[in-house]
């Protein structure tokens, strides 16, 4: 099962289509559960998240979407996607994420060094776990 919590809700309806059409993309390779928390400021949003994410034991991989997280190629990703059986990624609103998000995360990673937007960095995040998961399948999307 894969998880996306994510600040704030997709305006733009391009790229609202987009994550639509990498989500169904990702149905038939993996479970892909996308919740939106209230946008409101860093801690209140990092106390959803966590309410969300329930207990801390358990197989859940939870990795922070941070502009100074480790910076991964498409293949280290799928090979990160395919060692566990849940994940749950964490994306921030305009003002990131909250100390409890990032302390309750095992790992953080990056999208890019620049700044994101949280609807740009939802759009990306979607594509690259449909681009993992057909790594890990042998499927023809990805190209060296």
């Amino acid at each position: 099962m894969i998880k996306l919590i994510a600040t704030g809700k997709i305006k733009d309806r391009r790229l609202s289509g987009l994550i639509e059409d990498y989500q169904k993309r990702v149905r038939p390779l993996a479970p892909l559960e996308i919740i939106e928390i209230k946008d409101s400021n860093p801690e209140k949003e990092a106390k959803d998240m966590t309410t969300r994410l329930g207990s801390p034991g358990g197989q859940t991989l939870v990795i922070a979407m941070d502009e100074h997280g480790d910076d991964l190629t498409s293949k280290e990703f799928s090979r990160v996607l395919g060692k566990h059986g849940s994940i749950s990624f964490l994306i921030g609103g305009p003002d990131g994420l909250g100390s409890a998000a990032r302390e309750r995360a095992g790992r953080t990673i990056r999208l890019s060094s620049m700044t994101l937007t949280h609807e740009m960095a939802r759009t990306l995040l979607v594509e690259q776990i449909y681009r993992g998961l057909s790594i890990l399948r042998g499927k023809p999307y990805h190209r060296e």
